[in-house]
C-alpha cells in the first residue's frame, strides 16, 4: 500500500485580495511562482483525466494504491492552485485568457497525444521536482519566507508534497509502459513545451499585469532569453517591446547549488534513474512533522504567532 497522504488545504485567498509581487523583495520569483501557479492547473487537470485511462494497464494492486493516491494529491493541488489563480484573475481580468490558452495547451496532449506520451511527460516531469524544489525550499528564507504567507504556505505545501510522491510518476508509467529510452527519448519535446506554456502565462502577465505591480519583465525566468530581449530593446529602432527590466529569481543563490539542482535535473532524466534515492530538502520533513502535530500549515511563518492549528 502506498504511503501517501491526502491532505486538504484551504489558503484563505478569498478572504484578502491576493498581491501579485507576492515577495516583494524578489519580483522575478514572484512571477515565476505565479507563472507555475497556472501551469500548476492545467497541468494537473492533465493528469486527473490520464489516471484513470492508466489504470486498467495496472496489474499490480500497490501500483494501483499509488496511482490513486498521486492523482488525489495532485487534485488538490489543482484546486489550490485555480483559488490563487481565480484570485489573481479577481485583480486583473485579461488573466482569465491567459489561464484559458494554459489550459487549452494540456487539452490539446490529452486530445491529441497517446497515453504513454503523457504517461512518460509526467514521468519526466515530476522526476525533476525533487532537486528543483529541495533548491528553492533550502532557500525558503529569501525566496519564500518574505513574502504574503498565503501564497508562500500554499508552494511550500505543493512542493513538499511533490518530493513526497517522487516516485509515483515514474512508478505508473514503468508498470503500463515500461520503456525508459522512450521517456527519456521524448524529454526534449516535454520540456519545450513545458517552457512553451510558461511563456503563455508569462506574456499573459507583461500583457494583463501593469509595470507597476509586477515592477520586471514577467519572461525573467527565462534567463538567456530574457538578457537577449532587453539587448533587443536597446538597438536603435528596435520594435522589441519594453516590458520593464530583467530580474533574478535565483541571482542571490550560490553558484554550487545551482549546479547542484542542474545535475540532479539532468541525472532524473537517465534511464535506471530512481527518484527515491533523492537527496530530500530538510524543510520537507520539518513541514510533515509540523503538520502531524497539528500546526496550521497553511499560515507557514505567521501561525506560531497566534498557536493556530489546523483541524
Amino acid at each position: 500500500m502506498t504511503d501517501l497522504q491526502v491532505r486538504k488545504m484551504r489558503f484563505g485567498f478569498a478572504d484578502e485580495p491576493v498581491p501579485f509581487l507576492w515577495n516583494e523583495t524578489n519580483p522575478a520569483f514572484s512571477s515565476m511562482a505565479n507563472a507555475v501557479s497556472f501551469l500548476a492547473v492545467a497541468f494537473e487537470k492533465m493528469i486527473g483525466q490520464m489516471i484513470p485511462e492508466a489504470m486498467p494497464l495496472i496489474d499490480d494492486p500497490a501500483v494501483v494504491a499509488e496511482a490513486e493516491a498521486f492523482v488525489r494529491q495532485e487534485g488538490q493541488h489543482s484546486m489550490a492552485h485555480r483559488q490563487h489563480v481565480k484570485a489573481l484573475i479577481a485583480r486583473y481580468p485579461g488573466l482569465k485568457d491567459t489561464l484559458t490558452q494554459v489550459t487549452a495547451a494540456y487539452d490539446d496532449l490529452s486530445a491529441n497525444t497517446p497515453l504513454r506520451y503523457r504517461l512518460a511527460y509526467t514521468a519526466d516531469l515530476e522526476a525533476t521536482f525533487t532537486p528543483v524544489f529541495k533548491l528553492m525550499l533550502d532557500n525558503d528564507d529569501t525566496l519564500f519566507a518574505p513574502g504574503d504567507d498565503r501564497v508562500a504556505s500554499l508552494f511550500l505545501w505543493h512542493f513538499v508534497e511533490e518530493v513526497e510522491h517522487r516516485s509515483s510518476a515514474l512508478i505508473i508509467y514503468d508498470a503500463v509502459i515500461d520503456d525508459p529510452w522512450y521517456r527519456m527519448r521524448v524529454a526534449p519535446s516535454v520540456f519545450r513545451h513545458v517552457w512553451a506554456v510558461l511563456r503563455i502565462a508569462c506574456a499573459g502577465f507583461n500583457a494583463q499585469v501593469p509595470l507597476a505591480d509586477r515592477k520586471v519583465d514577467a519572461i525573467s525566468m527565462f534567463g538567456m532569453q530574457a538578457r537577449k530581449k532587453a539587448l533587443l530593446q536597446r538597438l536603435p529602432f528596435s520594435k522589441t517591446p519594453n516590458d520593464g527590466p530583467v530580474g533574478s529569481a535565483f541571482g542571490h543563490l550560490r553558484a554550487r547549488q545551482m549546479l547542484t539542482a542542474f545535475g540532479g535535473v539532468v541525472r532524473s532524466q537517465i534511464p535506471g534513474h530512481n527518484p527515491a534515492g533523492e537527496q530530500l530538502p530538510a524543510l520537507a520533513g520539518q513541514w510533515f512533522d509540523r503538520y502531524d502535530a497539528g500546526y496550521d500549515v497553511t499560515r507557514w511563518y505567521t501561525a506560531a504567532q497566534s498557536g493556530a492549528t489546523h483541524a
